[in-house]
């Protein structure tokens, strides 16, 4: 990719898709990478048949996985997500921040409003609706219970036992904690990195390309071979993870609105669905499909969220944001702190699983945001992958989460007493125009569905096509299916652990390489003109 205006490329002789093959099967062209697509396709579709053919011994194996990983690795977990932070706001207030991705005369391809959009679409739009109501609810609880503080609590920071505020005020930390500035801390220094190296470097769009700094010519042989795959493994089971998710509460949604029943049949007629709605807008590209539905997403969510905080506790809400961001900042250090950590349930079952998730994520969403960020500076890029979707995220987490804790408290304890894919659904019952702005949740969780599918492709696909952002659309639609196929593999093995499993096991090896591509992002950001 030449860059415009002043840069730095580095010379090579590798060219984009050099090492490609274009095989032809039936009316479909193909143009794959062939080692990464090959490995990666395979051994995909051989774990989709081991879960399929052998049910019992893959729910056993997702049992045993995650607090295996979670539990043994936390400490990288944890310190991994506090060097990302670290280096993205120092990268932010340096000199390094005046460097523009694509040269010194690139301009944005997107306006602000769609270039957010896309970004926060992409990044965790299931996640927040999913989460946003059980998650305050679920520490809020755990910090106010009597047994607070035991080897047994789930509680953060050994809770508040008995003293309501407290408990209210660890909980919030806890869950921005979980959505602010850590997780896209993660997906600025991926993105970022991807960016640099493509956009100003001159090398493909994929994720071997940051480390050439590293590695230099060997990232077009096995090193670079290993790297992606890894990457593709990542992003399909990170997404895997959050599509089972996004299942799980559309169909509680609309067994609460319609009596649907909400049972593995109507979760996978659910994400055939949306797989196919998502195909649909793989085919019709980048800004016709992704752009347009992550649009359709931000005004939706906007709606919800107004509607919440209007009709909610507004006053209580418009103060508990300055009040969550106290509370954050002053929790933060021994929330982040990676040793010695006596609250191990908290740090071990939701931090670390968290970090991996992300990491897991990372390779998509980073890629993602690096497509649609050319024109950039480093500074402006970090301010708003970093800065902005943090406040959002404390807002929205504040709006529905502080509202719960507070119609908790004042009665309504079917909230709380609802499972986890259910509890927004209950809290927006108690609420005016319940069936309606249930409807309207229940379509932002399909609609972040398919954009996060969607986009999940196309990455996916530029990664095993060597780096090219074009490749034939046969190679897109093949993964997007491979998403739902692998997401219904997951939750018939063996439910939500067998997604939260295969997420951390392919985030556990990424967290390693994303550290080493730290320092490769420095090393080309030094060498590139402001």
């Amino acid at each position: 990719m030449t860059p415009d205006g002043d840069a730095n490329p580095i010379e090579t002789d590798y060219t984009v898709g050099q090492d490609n093959i274009q095989p032809q099967i039936g009316p479909f062209g193909m143009d794959i990478h062939n080692p990464v697509f090959l490995v990666s396709g395979l051994t995909i579709v051989a774990f989709v048949i081991f879960a399929t053919a052998m049910p019992e011994q893959a729910s056993t194996m997702f049992g045993w996985l995650r607090p295996a990983v979670t539990s043994t690795f936390d400490v990288v977990f944890l310190f991994a997500g506090d060097v990302f932070v670290v280096l993205a706001l120092l990268l932010m207030i340096s000199p390094l921040g005046k460097v523009r991705i694509g040269g010194t005369e690139a301009t944005p391809d997107y306006s602000y409003t769609g270039w957010f959009a896309m970004l926060f679409a992409a990044g965790m739009g299931i996640g927040l609706m999913f989460f946003g109501v059980s998650e305050p609810i679920s520490h809020y609880s755990a910090s106010l219970a009597e047994g607070a503080g035991s080897p047994e609590s789930w509680a953060p920071l050994a809770g508040a036992a008995g003293v309501e505020m407290e408990a209210r005020r660890l909980a919030m930390a806890a869950t921005i904690f979980h959505w602010g500035l850590h997780p896209w801390a993660i997906y600025a220094i991926v993105g970022l990195s991807l960016a640099i190296f493509a956009y100003n470097k001159g090398l493909p769009l994929s994720v071997r390309s940051m480390f050439y700094p590293i590695f230099g010519e060997r990232v077009w042989g096995w090193v670079g071979h290993v790297i992606d795959t890894l990457a593709v493994f990542a992003t399909l089971f990170g997404l895997a993870t959050s599509l089972g998710i996004g299942a799980q509460q559309a169909n509680a949604g609309l067994n609460f609105l319609f009596g649907i029943p909400e049972n593995d049949i109507s979760m996978i007629v659910l994400i055939l669905c949306i797989t196919g709605v998502a195909l649909v807008s793989v085919v019709a590209g980048l800004d016709a499909g992704v752009k347009r539905l992550s649009e359709i997403n931000m005004v939706l969510a906007a709606l919800l969220l107004v509607f919440v905080i209007a009709v909610g506790p507004t006053m209580l809400i418009a103060t508990g944001f300055f009040a969550n961001l106290v509370a954050y900042a002053e929790y933060l250090p021994a929330l982040a702190n990676p040793f010695g950590r006596s609250d191990t349930n908290f740090s071990q079952g939701w931090t670390s699983f968290y970090w991996a998730w992300w990491i897991s994520w990372s390779p998509f969403v980073g890629m993602f945001i690096a497509r649609v960020s050319r024109g950039r500076s480093v500074r402006e890029f970090i301010f708003c992958v970093l800065l902005i979707p943090s406040m959002v995220s404390v807002l929205w987490m504040t709006a529905f989460g502080g509202s719960a804790i507070t119609m908790v408290n004042e009665g309504f304890t079917d909230i709380a007493e609802a499972d986890m894919p259910l509890q927004l659904f209950t809290m927006l019952s108690d609420l005016p125009l319940a069936s309606i702005t249930s409807f309207i949740a229940i379509v932002l969780v399909i609609v972040f569905f398919v954009t996060s599918s969607d986009s999940g492709s196309l990455v996916i696909d530029t990664i095993t096509a060597g780096g090219k952002v074009d490749a034939p659309v046969p190679q897109r639609v093949f993964w997007a299916t491979f998403e739902g196929l692998v997401a219904i593999v997951l939750l018939l093995g063996g439910g939500l652990t067998a997604l939260q499993a295969a997420s951390v096991s392919t985030g556990l090896p990424f967290a390693i390489v994303l550290l080493l591509g730290c320092f490769a992002l420095i090393k080309g950001l030094m060498s590139e003109p402001r």
